[in-house]
């Protein structure tokens, strides 16, 4: 369990009335660029525009002690929230938006940069203009680095995640991740995360089937690179933690994902009698750094779904 929050305000926030909260989590990540980059828009926003930032249980106190400093010189009306323990992206989303005084929450993840300097801005004007249920703005590659640790998650993530807003609105409830994604007060509250979720992933996605079928889920362009890019250990971690949550969301919503190519590849894979040693040979595959790129990458998509062969 953790302990009582500490709460850290800057002199913008006691008199704020924004529109918009942008919701910051983090864990072991430094803000602060990020930080640094939203409070250029200050002016442009023109207080419509609040963030709350969450240290979920990073116990790193020069890190905090930076922060603070930080935040407290901003002109964005800013509340840092640090916790004494990690209480896990849903639960930790779900306090944010009990912070947040906007009547539009804003997620956006502490390793995301804005492509452009009219990012908070333009997702401003959108809720003036059209106060929307939910809007996913896209991610990008723009930014994130070149290195060749990074090369096997780039191209992955350029075919699954990087996707023009047109393709995206084809299958809104498929493409919504919680970094970079608005969402109504109302709509939160009628729809939470699913705090049965935990460690990494499918949370957000889960909970974008939910919200569609009742509200609806806009694409726009408002693009920011997603830097936190992962050798491909790292990643293959964070597969072997997702599966418990994929198979969750697939009991919940069979016939969506039914559809999706990583459910049908763990059925078929699931057939296999001896998945676990090739399961084992498709993440070493992956880690070859003579194998081309685009054969790594298939390795590695293989790999989760024998994962996910196991769990569903």
């Amino acid at each position: 369990m953790s302990g009582p929050a500490k709460i850290t305000d800057n002199a913008a926030w006691k008199a704020a009335t924004p529109a918009v909260s942008v919701l910051i989590p983090f864990l072991r990540d430094d803000p602060t660029e990020l930080l640094g980059l939203l409070d250029e828009e200050a002016a442009s926003v023109k207080g419509g525009v609040e963030i709350v930032v969450l240290d979920d249980g990073t116990k790193d106190a020069d890190l905090t002690a930076r922060l603070k400093t930080l935040v407290k010189g901003m002109a964005l009306p800013v509340r840092l929230i640090s916790l004494s323990a990690n209480e896990g992206r849903a639960v930790g989303r779900n306090r944010l938006a009990s912070a947040a005084r906007g009547g539009s929450l804003l997620f956006l993840d502490s390793d995301m940069r804005p492509d452009h300097r009219r990012f908070l801005r333009d997702w401003a004007d959108l809720v003036s203009r059209e106060d929307p249920a939910v809007a996913f703005g896209g991610f990008s590659l723009l930014q994130a680095p070149n290195d060749a640790k990074f090369h096997v998650h780039r191209a992955m993530a350029a075919k699954s995640e990087c996707v023009p807003y047109t393709e995206r609105a084809k299958q809104p409830e498929k493409y919504v991740y919680t970094s970079n994604l608005l969402v109504r007060r109302d709509v939160f509250e009628a729809e939470a995360f699913d705090s049965g979720f935990t460690g990494w992933g499918w949370e957000d996605v889960e909970w974008a089937m939910r919200v569609s079928r009742r509200f609806r889920v806009v694409h726009l362009d408002n693009a920011a690179t997603h830097m936190g890019l992962d050798t491909v250990e790292a990643l293959a971690g964070k597969y072997e933690q997702s599966a418990p949550n994929f198979a969750r969301m697939a009991d919940r919503h069979p016939q969506i994902v039914a559809a999706y190519p990583s459910y049908k590849a763990a059925k078929l894979l699931k057939r296999l009698p001896a998945l676990p040693r090739l399961r084992a040979a498709m993440r070493k595959a992956a880690s070859i750094n003579w194998l081309p790129v685009a054969a790594r990458a298939f390795s590695l998509r293989l790999y989760r779904a024998a994962l996910y062969a196991e769990a569903v």
